[in-house]
């Protein structure tokens, strides 16, 4: 079996404001990429797309992809709203939000983070499978650290998603009311968010301190808004949590409820008063931490892990290669 996997490669560049000759740049190099592949594609068995092979609005590479093999397509958002940076409002009429749809039609598989997002799948072909958000646990390894006094209660995410995070100020600033220098907050994933009230000073996500910076963390925050964006969310930030041993508390919005059974493997809050009460139960109680943590962990390797996806991964791979001969 030959596959070819195709994802457009995030540029921080590209989802900042101006930059507007470095995004046409990228722009030219994706087009001529895109060309050269679609010559190649004959060759492929399969070609697996996630999210998307191309950063505008036209499926025209997909679509030729098809034509010439086998097109499985993976999404794990609610990516047919139409949403843009904020660095990137004035480029919103380039993007398509028609075309995660026309994307699904023309594959002939789909590959769907969670159930919210596979019912939407099934609306544009019949062949979607669900296959979570998985976590490599071989490069995911908890890195020791000296042990600190203060508990750090931490979050992760990007640019893109910082508003998520202050869904928690309210209630950050009730814990650093209560608990004072006890406990410490850490953002990473924009290095440019400040907190003076709360001592932030955020951390750009790099690979090579990645697990470094989370691994310092004793407790994980994954809060959402519940809407419709949130909801196609398949809990990567909590995931990647769980998989480090870091006590986690994710909103009780979509997938989320099904990674975490509250109070056995994480906690799920819902209202402000249950954030507070169980981030303030993770902080006085140490051992609950460790619990967590390693119940967590534990539901990472047995579910959500790329080893205990990869049965699955080759079993639609090649139901979909002997359709094609029976």
């Amino acid at each position: 079996m030959h596959s070819y996997l195709i994802r457009e490669k995030d540029d921080k560049r590209f989802y900042g404001s101006g930059n507007y000759f470095w995004k046409l740049f990228i722009l030219i190099r994706s087009v001529v990429k895109r060309i050269v592949e679609t010559w190649g594609a004959s060759k492929y068995d399969i070609i697996y797309v996630q999210r998307e092979c191309f950063m505008l609005g036209t499926s025209y590479f997909e679509k030729q992809f098809a034509k010439k093999s086998k097109l499985v397509f993976d999404f794990d958002d609610s990516i047919w709203l139409q949403v843009v940076s904020e660095g990137n409002k004035s480029l919103g009429f380039l993007k398509d939000a028609s075309k995660t749809a026309k994307l699904i039609e023309a594959s002939h598989m789909v590959f769907a983070g969670n159930e919210y997002l596979a019912n939407y799948a099934k609306k544009f072909n019949h062949n979607v499978k669900i296959v979570p958000t998985t976590i490599d646990t071989d490069e995911y390894q908890r890195i020791d650290l000296p042990q600190e006094d203060p508990v750090c209660i931490g979050w992760s995410g990007s640019v893109s998603t910082i508003e998520h995070f202050e869904f928690a100020i309210p209630v950050l600033k009730k814990i650093k009311e209560k608990y004072g220098d006890r406990v410490s907050i850490k953002v990473v994933g924009d290095g440019n968010y400040r907190n003076n009230e709360l001592g932030i000073t955020g951390l750009p996500w790099t690979k090579e301190n990645e697990l470094k910076d989370l691994s310092s963390m004793d407790i994980g925050l994954m809060p959402l808004p519940d809407d419709e964006w949130t909801n196609g969310k398949c809990g990567l930030k909590g995931l990647q949590y769980m998989a480090l041993e870091i006590a986690t508390i994710m909103s009780a919005v979509g997938v989320n409820t099904q990674i975490i059974q509250d109070g056995e493997n994480g906690f799920l809050a819902a209202t402000e008063e249950e954030w507070m009460d169980k981030i303030s139960r993770l902080i006085e109680d140490e051992k609950l931490r460790k619990r967590l943590g390693k119940e967590g962990q534990k539901t990472v390797l047995e579910k959500y892990s790329v080893k205990a996806q990869e049965a699955n991964y080759l079993k639609y791979f090649n139901h979909l290669i002997q359709s094609d001969n029976s």
